[in-house]
């Protein structure tokens, strides 16, 4: 196929165009070329939302839209590609509203998300309008994704701390749940609807297991070969200022990823590819003062 796919450049968008390269399709990425470029791909570089940007001569046969945040991003796409057969937006879970009964399925209503405020309602409207002007197009709607090329200081703020050889300040007795998917997972999932057009067009992804905060640390000490001391923070302690996630638990339904991708990869499988590229590329991690904040305000046992 030849795929357009937005961005190409930072972990989800370059993981795709680096995995669809990969599997033999011509693959272009369309960015405005401030970061190295993936090898194997063509480089367009543009601003998607450039007045007048024309793609029509692409003869693109799908198009997977990894950086659309609102409905000016699609708008001005859709504008540019003219007709193309299929399309793929990478949304978000953020656009259920943390009142619904969990797991969030694919039939619940959209809306306001207070965790996650405009990020939230900015991709609903992209949704909205991606499916208003493009109805045969394609929604996923991932937790937190992780794996090789995640500059997030998530996994990466553990592995900061199990190579300092650190106790890990946990919240509380650790058992929010948390869900995670794979980006090869994603990259895959995409692969099977472009090649089999499912019924579904609106897909929750992620593993179906959910884990507890304290399992993943674990996880990602194990992956870091380290021995792993807990210390408990009480929650009058703002989470985010030693943590890298919301105090939020949310749980996704996958039953309609399952049926198109019955094997995810394990956490743990994950977590060790992930921390192989982190020991190779951790100068490109965007780190957060988590690790001075405990220091000052926590202590450091």
């Amino acid at each position: 196929m030849r795929i357009l796919i937005t961005g190409g450049t930072v972990f989800v968008s370059r993981a795709a165009a680096e995995y669809f390269a990969a599997r033999g399709h011509e693959v272009t990425v369309l960015n405005r070329g401030s970061r190295r470029q993936s090898e194997g791909v063509r480089h367009l570089c543009r601003d998607r939302l450039e007045p007048g940007l024309d793609l029509r001569g692409g003869g693109f046969d799908a198009v997977l839209d990894v950086t659309a945040y609102n409905a000016r991003d699609i708008d001005a796409l859709l504008d540019a590609v003219g007709d193309v057969p299929r399309c793929v937006m990478v949304s978000s879970s953020a656009v259920y509203p943390e009142t619904l009964p969990q797991p969030f399925r694919e039939d619940m209503p959209v809306g306001p998300n207070v965790h996650w405020g405009a990020y939230g309602t900015d991709k609903i409207a992209a949704e909205q309008h991606l499916l208003a002007r493009m109805p045969g197009a394609y929604i996923l709607r991932p937790p937190y994704l992780y794996g090789p090329g995640n500059e997030v200081h998530r996994e990466a703020f553990v592995f900061d701390c199990a190579e300092a050889d650190r106790p890990f300040f946990l919240p509380g007795e650790g058992e929010m749940p948390l869900q995670f998917f794979h980006v090869r997972d994603l990259c895959r999932l995409m692969e099977r609807i472009l090649e089999q057009p499912p019924e579904e067009h609106i897909i929750n992804t992620g593993d179906p297991r959910p884990v507890t905060v304290r399992e993943w640390v674990e996880l990602c000490y194990a992956a870091a070969g380290k021995t792993l001391r807990f210390v408990r923070v009480d929650a009058s302690v703002p989470q985010r200022s030693y943590f890298p996630f919301l105090n939020y638990a949310y749980h996704l339904d996958t039953a309609c990823q399952q049926r198109l991708l019955p094997d995810v990869t394990p956490l743990a499988q994950g977590l060790q590819e992930a921390y192989a590229w982190y020991r190779e590329h951790r100068d490109l991690i965007r780190r957060k003062p988590l690790i001075a904040y405990i220091d000052e305000h926590l202590g450091k046992e």
